[in-house]
C-alpha cells in the first residue's frame, strides 16, 4: 500500500511539473489583456507582442520580474509574470514568438 500511495504521489508530481511548463498554461492569463493570439495592446496601453523575437519577449518579461523593465505597465506585468522561472518565460518567449 506504501508503494501505491509513493507512485501515485510520484505520478501527480511528474503531471504538476508537466502542467507548469506547458506552454498553453503558462500563457493563458495573458491572453486575457493579450489576446488569445497576442496581437492586442494589453489595455490599450501596451505594445502589440505578436510578432516579436524570443529574445526580445524574454529579456522584456525578465525585466518586468525583476522590476527593471516597463512604463505605465510595469506594476501590473511585475505582478503577472512573478511566479514564473527563467525556464518559464523562456517556455512563453518562444511559444509567443512562434505564433503566426
Amino acid at each position: 500500500m506504501k508503494k501505491l500511495a509513493l507512485v501515485t504521489v510520484l505520478i501527480v508530481g511528474a503531471l504538476s511539473l508537466m502542467a507548469a511548463n506547458d506552454a498553453k498554461t503558462l500563457t493563458a492569463k495573458c491572453a486575457g489583456c493579450h489576446g488569445a493570439d497576442f496581437g492586442k495592446k494589453a489595455l490599450g496601453v501596451s505594445k502589440v507582442v505578436k510578432g516579436m523575437k524570443a529574445e526580445e519577449i524574454a529579456k522584456a518579461l525578465k525585466g518586468y520580474k525583476a522590476g527593471t523593465f516597463g512604463g505605465a505597465m510595469k506594476g501590473v506585468m511585475k505582478g503577472q509574470i512573478a511566479g514564473y522561472s527563467d525556464k518559464q518565460i523562456e517556455i512563453v518567449a518562444k511559444y509567443i514568438a512562434g505564433l503566426k
